[in-house]
């Protein structure tokens, strides 16, 4: 499991700002493709192939977090689902899982205050804010399990084999844009409370937020169960709470000992 040690402090920073990127850089992407005056919907008119053009290209831009020197330090979890996931089958001590969660809620608000220089394109989105279909609570519920459970499945099929960990982080664009197409219009396909937590802080609207925060809290220790209840958790199978491995030098100091 993660130590206690000063050396956590830098991959709760890591942490920090690889989540602050996503929301900033991700949620542009949202913004630029949905908000009021933008041009993609004269460009892509139908509105399922702009959901998948978003997804994908949000997904390319949790990818490159990934492969960043901050995802390198800290794994680059920057969702607390995924954080809660490697705890839960654990990869991680209770102190180290709750100093993740702090960082990336921490750094889901830094990464969306730019937002507010979109102006008036921003606030017609509310900044990238996840809200469910109209009637559809408990639907865009349960589309949160399915799509986060597939992400958290995704990943530890991934990292669990030293052949295919070093991909994980390559698979992001292609499954959001797939699940954003399948699943968006639902809920808006957030699968990360720190994506919703952000957005919600700057445009003061907390009436849904509880579905992105239980939902893919419950799909991923849902998902660590039938993992575990398969016996698909041994520990040479996951060497550690990462998500990226990508040339990392820094992942045998956080793994489980």
């Amino acid at each position: 499991m993660i130590p206690y040690t000063k050396s956590l402090l830098p991959l709760f920073f890591s942490e920090m700002a690889g989540t602050a990127l996503l929301l900033a850089a991700g949620l542009s992407v949202v913004i630029f493709c949905w908000g009021s005056g933008s041009p993609v919907e004269h460009w892509i008119a139908g509105e399922p192939l702009r959901r998948a053009v978003t997804g994908f290209l949000f997904g390319c831009v949790g990818c490159l977090v990934t492969l960043s020197p901050v995802g390198k330090i800290s794994g680059a979890h920057i969702n607390p689902a995924v954080t809660l996931a490697f705890w839960a089958n654990r990869k991680m001590k209770t102190h180290a899982m709750v100093g993740y969660i702090l960082s990336q809620m921490t750094g889901a608000i830094l990464g969306c205050l730019p937002l507010l220089l979109w102006g008036s394109q921003g606030k017609s989105v509310k900044f990238g804010i996840t809200l469910p279909a109209t009637g559809q609570v408990a639907g865009a519920f349960f589309g949160e399990v399915i799509t986060t459970a597939c992400l958290v499945g995704v990943i530890f099929w991934f990292v669990r084999s030293k052949t295919l960990r070093n991909f994980t982080p390559f698979t992001m664009p292609v499954l959001y844009g797939f699940m954003v197409w399948a699943e968006g219009a639902l809920s808006g396909c957030s699968t990360n409370p720190a994506r919703s937590f952000g957005p919600a802080v700057v445009s003061a609207d907390f009436r849904y937020y509880w579905i992105y925060f239980a939902a893919p809290l419950l799909a991923a220790i849902g998902l660590v169960a039938i993992y575990r209840a398969l016996h698909l958790h041994h520990p040479a199978r996951m060497e550690a709470a990462r998500v990226s491995y990508h040339e990392s030098k820094t992942h045998k100091s956080i793994q489980s000992s």
